[in-house]
């Protein structure tokens, strides 16, 4: 399961409004409610959100329950 509570502590840090990442990282409001959501989006829409952000990977999101093969 994928989670992007990382992404909410890092605006939350960053003092960032979630419709300010909208227009800073160029996303849709429909990409934004399948983050609110912890839906899977493309990498694409990841690496938008970490270069407006100025961060890394991890401080966006997190792959939870992940099995082994």
């Amino acid at each position: 399961m994928v989670s992007y509570e990382k992404l909410w502590e890092t605006l939350k840090q960053k003092n960032i409004r979630k419709h300010n990442l909208m227009e800073m990282a160029d996303i849709s409001s429909t990409t934004l409610t399948k983050l609110n959501k912890n839906e899977i989006v493309a990498l694409t829409v990841i690496v938008k959100i970490c270069k407006a952000l100025n961060c890394q990977i991890e401080d966006v999101v997190k792959i939870n329950n992940v099995d082994m093969l």
